[in-house]
């Protein structure tokens, strides 16, 4: 009736008080996952397999043991949803040349910046973001938070950014939106000796990296909790802290080497032991 074999059934018998195989593996997994139990469902396979190839687990496994291992004990995560668009372009103001070209990648700090803007609700109304990142280490660099989405709210976070970093003569990417076209914006960048560059109309790509940050915020946290039914003061600082002191100091970032959150990629390379390390 159950289509067990004789020799299967004493098989099963001689090693089901066995230890698992992986059990040693398993045990790392739910130690990497325990880190930061707040955030713990944001890592997946990848995530936790470059974790457990740094020095503290030093694990000589594959990744595919790691995926396998995950799956048959319930820890990968679903995909969620991800977000829209927002800001909308001026076709009557002038716009600069895309100098990005898709290349998201910079050899020092402050040479590329990337933003835009996205809107959270909240009980007092939609909460308007305006992080920016930086190609080098993808750190968030400055944020800006307001209950509108005019210029100011992009003023705010370039010159926060600016002052935090001591950074001049970037490249500055965004789209074509009516903040980023102001005459206020435009002088703001100037005073910084920065260059300005712009999205195609229509080409999300041309973006992707910063559209990226917004879909792991919303996804690892935001789409977690029912930010509609919380003030907006309680929600700046959930974004704020998850930024400042997750995102950018402990989370694992698979485009960094050996995925050293931004910060401590930052650090090394202002020490001068990234490349030795």
């Amino acid at each position: 009736m159950l289509r067990v074999t004789k020799q299967g059934y004493y098989q099963w018998l001689r090693c089901k008080d066995k230890p698992c195989k992986y059990a040693g593996l398993l045990a790392m997994i739910l130690k990497v996952l325990a880190e930061h139990p707040e955030n713990k469902e944001n890592y997946g396979a990848r995530r936790v397999f470059i974790r457990l190839k740094q020095l503290e687990y030093n694990y000589p496994g594959s990744y595919s043991t790691v995926y396998r291992v995950m799956k048959s004990n319930g820890l990968l995560q679903r995909k969620k949803r991800t977000p829209n668009s927002l800001t909308k372009e001026d076709y009557a103001a002038q716009k600069s040349e895309n100098l990005i070209n898709q290349d998201f990648q910079a050899s020092e700090p402050n040479i590329k910046w990337l933003s835009d803007i996205s809107e959270v609700p909240t009980a007092d109304g939609k909460l308007y973001i305006s992080p920016i990142l930086d190609c080098f280490d993808g750190q968030i660099v400055g944020l800006s938070m307001e209950d509108n989405m005019r210029k100011e709210l992009c003023i705010g976070a370039f010159e926060q950014a600016c002052q935090r970093h001591n950074a001049y003569g970037m490249i500055f990417h965004s789209d074509r939106g009516s903040q980023y076209t102001s005459h206020k914006f435009r002088e703001a960048l100037e005073c910084r000796n920065a260059i300005q560059s712009m999205s195609g109309t229509g080409r999300c790509y041309d973006n992707a990296r910063m559209e990226s940050f917004f879909a792991t915020l919303k996804k690892e946290k935001l789409y977690k909790m029912k930010t509609g039914l919380l003030p907006m003061e309680s929600v700046k600082s959930i974004i704020f802290r998850w930024i400042f002191t997750y995102y950018n100091r402990e989370r694992i970032y698979t485009a960094n080497e050996k995925g050293y959150p931004p910060s401590v990629k930052r650090r090394m390379h202002e020490e001068g032991i990234l490349t030795a390390a």
